[in-house]
């Protein structure tokens, strides 16, 4: 126990904290020194800071006293080693064996230095959030100027005004829940946003490792499930319906469920103070086997080409969609009400999926150790309402359903898809009590293992919708648009005859007919065209809406090649737009005859004259 005079300071670096004591009259120059021995560190190259955002810093040479500073016990200095050789000696120091004056639970803040946040996270970092009021009439006394109690501005984590809202916000956006809690005495201080951690900490040398021994020290905590009270989007946009209208096809032609992912990007939504919205500009559909009630996901050979083209874009895949319909056989033109509060809103497999999705795209956080703290991808679910209308639902699933698919404890029942169960402990895995409360037949509040356990207490809604006015980050060609990429099952094949047709197709507008999604893919990932190099040009074209950038592009020996190819394929002759400015060679839109076969092996297109192929000298059968 420290004296009155004397008072214990902790030192955060990124490899922990240590705890030096110090008289309360000492001089800076004497915390330095102490600092010095303690972590055994060199005369220079490291500095002290009162707030872990290295912006109140306490002068090497200032000549006061820690009195002067007012530090106070218990306080928390922050350690900055701007001399990158300093980190090996911090490293050592903490693997000495005066481990013991670690603080066992440490805020590794040094950590997050070099986190990289979204733009749209910079961005409302900055924001106050504050809900301006106008004067009230009746209670309000004082001039136009002036505010009062009646009219101030609100914070955005009000919870009387976020019920006020139409409809009513059930969760606070995830800024605004860090402005809460920023908003006490220690202005955020002591905030770290950390993960819940269902794993044995490896490395204790206490005891065997498990299943031989365990202790208090790397054992997990047990979990009590809460429902999260704030989340990381706040709204779903689809920007136009023509992109639902074309995903929906598939189960309309087949009867058959569809999944696809999301790509769009985060922007400010403004009908909540400080929220996100996700903006979705198009959907594309990955290689899948389709039932009635069953989607199995297959190997993508081209995952890695959409998100290079989206990023062209300056998209980025922000969710992923699914279909849950069935047609009312009594009514046609309807579906059925298949979720409901009866029934399940997400099954316990699909929420199992959301959060290995919401793994996989982490969300960068500074105010966490390690960088990163939940995540912004989305769920869509597309199923039946209660008018037997089709309907869009948007879900994402809590920190802690994600903590708990990351270490492998969750999985689902058999028997019941709203139910989920918790692994039980093994000789490979230690799998941590998880409970959750509910009310019994009597309306006491009773705490229950979760063997089996309600997916309820992992939702979080998220609203879907399309603005009122349509938007087109891909126009294309609205009449006969390009084909959806692996949809041979229902007659949509992209093969180099629907390619040279459709650019014959766009002449008329380049811009717009460029501006496809699925026909830039398919250019990007055809390797019979050589069209890799110049893509990147052409979305910039695109986004900017620039067809003087988008000729220059085509000009280009790349797109002549293309030009060549397809004139090879039809056998006919090409012309330049004349009537346009530039001399970018398109179809002549008279005189294409596409018809022909296609080689299965090498999709070279044939003429009909032909046995064999004329590529690869393969038969066509």
């Amino acid at each position: 126990m420290s004296s009155k005079k004397n008072m214990l300071l902790r030192i955060q670096t990124r490899d922990g904290v240590k705890r030096i004591e110090m008289a309360i009259s000492d001089m800076v120059s004497c915390l330095y020194e102490k600092v010095t021995e303690s972590f055994d560190l060199p005369p220079n190259g490291w500095l002290l800071y009162k707030d872990r955002a290295y912006k109140d810093e306490i002068a090497r040479n200032a000549k006061k006293s820690l009195r002067m500073l007012h530090l106070q016990h218990g306080d928390i200095l922050y350690l900055q080693d701007v001399d990158k050789d300093l980190r090996e000696s911090l490293s050592h120091s903490f693997k000495s064996d005066d481990f013991g004056s670690v603080v066992n639970d440490e805020i590794n803040g040094q950590q997050i230095v070099n986190t990289v946040e979204d733009e749209i996270d910079i961005l409302l970092s900055h924001e106050s959030g504050l809900i301006q009021r106008k004067k009230d009439p009746q209670l309000c006394k004082h001039n136009n100027h002036g505010k009062c109690l009646h009219c101030s501005p609100l914070e955005p984590y009000d919870e009387e005004y976020l019920k006020s809202l139409n409809p009513p916000a059930k969760h606070l956006s995830f800024h605004a829940y860090l402005k809460k809690l920023k908003s006490g005495a220690s202005r955020g201080k002591f905030v770290n946003m950390e993960d819940l951690n269902c794993k044995i900490k490896p490395g204790c040398l206490e005891h065997s490792p498990w299943p031989k021994g365990i202790c208090t020290k790397c054992q997990p905590s047990a979990v009590l499930l809460s429902r999260q009270k704030y989340r990381h989007v706040d709204n779903i946009m689809f920007e136009n319906p023509m992109i639902m209208d074309r995903f929906l096809n598939y189960w309309r032609n087949t009867g058959f469920q569809r999944l696809g992912y999301l790509y769009g990007k985060y922007e400010k939504h403004d009908n909540v103070p400080l929220g996100i919205r996700a903006t979705v500009a198009a959907i594309y559909e990955p290689p899948q086997e389709n039932t009635k009630d069953r989607i199995q996901l297959l190997e993508d050979n081209h995952d890695e080409f959409v998100e290079i083209l989206a990023s062209y874009m300056g998209l980025r895949r922000v969710g992923w969609i699914f279909t849950d319909l069935l047609p009312d056989e009594e009514n046609s033109g309807l579906v059925k009400h298949l979720r409901h509060s009866k029934s399940h809103f997400l099954s316990a497999q699909e929420c199992i999926t959301a959060a290995h999705f919401q793994n996989k795209y982490p969300n960068s956080c500074r105010d966490s150790s390690a960088g990163k703290f939940g995540s912004k991808f989305v769920t869509v679910s597309v199923s039946g309402h209660e008018d037997k209308h089709i309907h869009y639902d948007g879900w994402q699933v809590s920190n802690q359903c994600m903590a708990l698919v990351r270490d492998g404890c969750l999985v689902p029942t058999i028997d019941d898809p709203a139910l989920g169960y918790i692994k039980e402990s093994s000789s490979d895995q230690y799998v941590p009590d998880v409970f959750y409360k509910e009310k019994d037949v009597y309306g006491n509040e009773v705490t229950r293992i979760g063997r089996p356990m309600p997916m309820e207490y992992f939702l979080i809604e998220v609203p879907a919708a399309f603005p009122i006015e349509p938007q087109y980050t891909f126009v294309g060609c609205r009449d006969s648009p390009f084909p959806i990429e692996n949809r041979s099952q229902i007659g949509e094949i992209q093969n180099f005859d629907v390619f040279a047709q459709y650019v014959r197709t766009i002449s008329s507008n380049i811009v717009d007919g460029f501006s496809d999604f699925h026909f830039l893919l398919y250019m990007f990932t055809n390797d019979m065209l050589p069209m890799r190099s110049i893509l990147n040009d052409i979305c910039k074209a695109l986004k900017s809406k620039n067809e003087n950038l988008l000729r220059d592009c085509l000009e280009k020996e790349e797109w002549r090649t293309v030009v060549q190819l397809i004139q090879a394929h039809v056998h006919s002759p090409f012309e330049s737009v004349a009537n346009r400015r530039g001399s970018v060679e398109m179809m002549d839109t008279d005189s294409v005859d596409v018809t022909g076969w296609t080689c299965r092996h090498c999709t070279y297109i044939n003429s009909p004259s032909c046995d064999a192929c004329d590529m690869c000298s393969l038969p066509n059968s």
